[in-house]
């Protein structure tokens, strides 16, 4: 059997373009959908939380969508109401992830990214202490 060669820095960086083109892509067309269509008006054709459908809670998501059409359409302060930790600490770590993963794959090294069980209990413990909390006030 022959070894696996590690992949090079020109394929690494081919890997990185396809990839984010395919994401930049999927992500602007569900943009323009969503420019479209008001998630705060009843009726539009937009997946329901199904945590909320099971049990009439908010799930610590809940309200992300409504948050990124008010985000596009420039209204932070709704957008912040829709859901503040989503707005102050999930967009900004996903961009953070996002953009280390786009810059090393197109300087050719692999960024994996790893989620250790520290960050694994942070993350869900803010997750939790955020559900309970949002639907302890209403």
């Amino acid at each position: 059997m022959v070894p696996a060669q590690p992949p090079t820095g020109a394929s690494i960086r081919s890997r990185t373009l396809r990839r984010a083109s395919i994401a930049l892509g999927v992500g602007g067309a569900a943009a323009v959908y969503l420019w479209h269509t008001d998630p705060h008006q009843p009726g539009q054709a937009l997946l329901a939380c199904p945590f909320k459908w099971c049990t009439g809670l908010l799930c610590p998501a809940c309200g992300g969508t409504r948050m990124a059409y008010d985000l596009m359409h420039g209204d932070v302060v709704a957008a912040f109401h829709d859901n503040a930790v989503l707005l102050i600490l999930g967009v900004p770590a996903v961009a953070y992830v996002a953009g280390r993963w786009l810059v090393a794959g197109l300087r050719g090294r692999a960024y994996p990214i790893r989620l250790t069980a520290r960050s694994n209990a942070v993350v869900f413990g803010i997750a939790a202490v955020w559900m309970v909390a949002r639907n302890l006030v209403g």
